[in-house]
C-alpha cells in the first residue's frame, strides 16, 4: 500500500465525505510517483484544451507544496469552496477525480469587445494582463482567455481565432532590457539624418563597421529531410573561428574587410582602419558600436591622430538592429557556413574568403541593403 493510499483510507475511516464541508484542514501529501502522474495529466489537459482540469491540477500541486486553500484560490481566481472541493474529491477518488468534462451546450465565444481587449494585450505586453511571461504561447493564451472572459477554447480553436484577428505564430526575438528607447528614437529622428546629411556635403565615405567570427563547426539552417528524421551535419568539433573586420559604405556599397588571426582588440582595430584610409583619399565617417576595443584610450588617441580624415560616430547602446552590416554577416554565413562541414580550418577560410569576395564584387547587394536600412529608420528629408 502506498503512502497516498494509506492516507486515503485513514480519511475514509474517520468518516470524511468529499462533498461535505471540511471539518478540519486535511493536508495534501503526495509521493514523487503521484506528482509525476499529476504532471502527465496536466500536460494532457493542456493538449485537450480543458482549462478547468488544468486549474484543478494546478490547485492540487500548489496545495501539496504547502499553500493554503485561500492562497490557491486567489492565485487561480477560484472560490475557496471550489479549492476545497478539488482537494476533497482528489483525497476521496484520487486520479479518478480528474475527469475531463466538456461543458454542456454550445461553446461560448469571445464578443467583439473581448476580442479587441485581447488584441490590445497581445500587442502591448502579457504583463499588462497579469502574466509574468514576456510572450504568450497557446496554453497561456487559453488560461488568459478563461481567467478574464470565462470562455474556454481548444488549442486548435485558439489558433483559428488569432489568425482571424490578424495575428500569426512567430519566433520571438530577444531584446535587452538595457535598451534606452529615448536614445534609439533620438538616433532615428535626429542623429542619423544629421550624420547622413553631413557625409553627403563632405563627399565622405559613410561606413558602418563591425566584426564577425565564423566557426569551424559551421552553422545550421533549415533543409529538407524525410519526415521524422532530423537531418545531421558532420562537424570536426574544433572550437576555432575565422575572424573578420568589416566596413560597408552607405553610398557606393564599397565593402572593406580584413581577416584577423588573433583576438579583436584596439591594436588590430586601428590596423584595419589604417588599411582602409590607405585605400581612399576621401573623408571617412565610421559608425560603430560600443565594443571596448572601439572606445579604449588607445583608440581615442588613434582617432585624435587621424581626426583630419576620420570621424567616429557611436551607435546607441545595445542597438545591433541599427547596424546594417549585421545583415551582411548573416548573408556571408548563409553563403559560406550554413550546413557545411569543415574538416580543416583552411576549408573554412576558403569558403568565407570566397563569400567575402563575392559581396566585395557585388556592391549592388549592399546598396540594396542600405536602402532597406534607410526605409526602416525613416528617410531623411529630400533636401538632404
Amino acid at each position: 500500500m502506498t503512502r497516498d493510499t494509506a492516507f486515503l483510507w485513514k480519511i475514509v475511516a474517520i468518516g470524511f465525505h468529499p462533498q461535505g464541508g471540511s471539518l478540519m484542514s486535511f493536508p495534501l501529501q503526495l509521493s514523487s510517483f503521484t506528482r509525476k502522474q499529476l504532471s502527465r495529466r496536466l500536460q494532457q489537459a493542456y493538449a485537450s484544451g480543458s482549462l478547468q482540469l488544468v486549474k484543478r491540477i494546478h490547485a492540487l500541486l500548489a496545495l501539496a507544496q504547502g499553500q493554503s486553500v485561500s492562497e490557491v484560490a486567489e492565485m487561480l481566481s477560484l472560490g475557496e469552496q471550489t479549492g476545497r472541493d478539488y482537494r476533497n474529491q482528489y483525497l476521496f477518488k484520487g486520479m479518478a477525480s480528474l475527469v475531463d468534462k466538456a461543458p454542456p451546450g454550445r461553446p461560448s465565444k469571445l464578443t467583439k469587445t473581448q476580442r479587441q481587449q485581447l488584441a490590445e494585450w497581445i500587442k502591448a505586453s502579457p504583463q499588462d494582463a497579469g502574466d509574468t511571461s514576456g510572450c504568450l504561447h497557446t496554453p497561456m493564451m487559453q488560461d488568459l482567455i478563461q481567467r478574464h472572459f470565462g470562455v474556454v477554447y481548444h488549442p486548435h480553436s485558439i489558433a483559428s481565432l488569432l489568425k482571424n484577428m490578424g495575428f500569426s505564430s512567430q519566433n520571438a526575438r530577444l531584446v535587452s532590457d538595457h535598451l534606452s528607447e529615448a536614445k534609439r528614437l533620438e538616433w532615428r529622428q535626429t542623429r542619423w539624418p544629421k550624420i547622413l546629411r553631413q557625409a553627403k556635403q563632405r563627399k565622405a565615405l559613410l561606413l558602418f563597421g563591425d566584426e564577425a567570427s565564423f566557426a569551424q563547426w559551421g552553422s545550421l539552417s533549415y533543409t529538407w529531410a524525410p519526415k521524422g528524421q532530423q537531418p545531421e551535419v558532420p562537424t570536426s568539433g574544433k572550437r576555432k573561428a575565422y575572424k573578420v573586420f568589416g566596413l560597408i559604405d552607405s553610398f557606393s556599397g564599397w565593402f572593406f574587410y580584413k581577416a584577423h588571426a588573433g583576438r579583436f582588440n584596439s591594436e588590430s582595430s586601428a590596423a584595419f582602419l589604417l588599411d582602409v584610409l590607405s585605400q581612399t583619399t576621401q573623408q571617412v565617417v565610421v559608425i560603430q558600436d560600443g565594443a571596448r576595443y572601439h572606445t579604449s584610450k588607445a583608440m581615442q588617441a588613434f582617432f585624435e591622430t587621424h581626426a583630419d580624415r576620420l570621424t567616429i560616430e557611436q551607435l546607441p547602446a545595445y542597438a545591433p538592429d541599427f547596424n546594417p552590416i549585421e545583415h551582411l554577416w548573416k548573408q556571408v554565413k548563409k553563403e559560406a557556413t550554413h550546413l557545411k562541414h569543415f574538416p580543416e580550418f583552411t576549408d573554412l577560410q576558403q569558403e568565407v574568403d570566397r563569400a567575402l569576395l563575392h559581396f566585395a564584387q557585388t556592391p549592388r547587394a549592399i546598396t540594396v541593403l542600405m536602402a532597406r536600412y534607410c526605409e526602416n529608420l525613416g528617410k531623411v528629408d529630400k533636401a538632404a
